[in-house]
């Protein structure tokens, strides 16, 4: 296996500082790591330049930032023209990356939803009446922007088009070039906690670990996956994450699930516990 890392912006032939750990684990543990121009794969093309480090003839798993489903897709092909085989293929990234490749399969675990193809307002509009009436969190097919919670995510009563429709319309303008498929709205549900993070390959939970952005608060003794387990054995993807929250009746609910070839590794979790789940 050959594990594949975006290169430092400043000295690109080196891998991201992000990555710096799980890079040394990977030399550590023997497994070949290979930097790639994320970058230029960003910015489009057939994307051979950004591969260009990469050696021949391998199976390789990515570990770096976010990638659009089409520019996953440019990297898989570059790759394949260097006989290297991605684990997550193309279609499997997809699935799993954006919301609607997951949610009919997951539709018992997770939060009611409905989405747009595209960004117009009368499709908007329609998924909002869709849903009915009361408060909804937006976010689109790959990516919420709850860190703008008032303005950006949350929206009171999805039954008030105006109102629902400036939150819409902000949530697009800070997505910007990253707004992937369309909107998604989601009912609103009352959580307490901190999110919890596990990690699957192939259907099968490989580790249990804080989320990212509650490192400390690490998963509670009681989590119980046995009703997600027939879930993540159907959609069998290469290498996925789940993120759980508990709800306040007491059940723990799906939050979404990610291509965790993307998915932020919490510090509180060493990098050769995380590369431990490839093997």
């Amino acid at each position: 296996m050959m594990l594949l890392v975006p290169g430092d912006v400043v000295r690109p032939r080196r891998p991201d500082e992000h990555f710096a750990d799980e890079v040394a684990a990977a030399r550590e543990s023997g497994i070949e790591v290979a930097v790639i121009d994320h970058d230029a794969l960003s910015r489009g093309g057939p994307g051979d330049h950004a591969v260009s480090r990469v050696p021949p003839g391998a199976d390789a798993v990515y570990r770096g930032w976010m990638l659009h489903a089409d520019r996953y897709t440019a990297l898989a092909d570059a790759l394949s023209r260097r006989d290297v085989t991605l684990r997550t293929h193309a279609d499997q990234y997809r699935q799993a990356h954006e919301l609607p490749g997951w949610y009919r399969a997951a539709e018992a675990h997770t939060p009611e939803s409905v989405w747009t193809t595209g960004d117009a307002r009368a499709d908007f509009t329609t998924a909002c009446a869709t849903l009915g009436r009361g408060p909804a969190v937006l976010r689109d097919y790959s990516k919420s922007m709850k860190h703008h919670w008032h303005e950006a995510a949350y929206i009171p009563d999805v039954a008030d088009p105006d109102a629902a429709w400036r939150v819409a319309s902000r949530f697009r303008e800070l997505r910007d070039d990253e707004f992937t498929g369309g909107f998604v709205l989601r009912r609103f549900e009352h959580f307490t906690g901190p999110e919890v993070r596990t990690w699957w390959t192939h259907g099968t939970c490989r580790l249990i670990t804080a989320h990212p952005d509650t490192p400390d608060d690490l998963p509670p003794p009681d989590l119980d996956l046995t009703p997600l387990e027939p879930l993540m054995r159907t959609l069998s993807l290469p290498f996925t994450t789940a993120d759980l929250i508990r709800h306040t009746d007491g059940r723990w609910r799906l939050i979404e699930i990610g291509d965790a070839q993307v998915s932020d590794r919490p510090r509180t979790t060493p990098a050769p516990t995380l590369l431990a789940t490839l093997h």
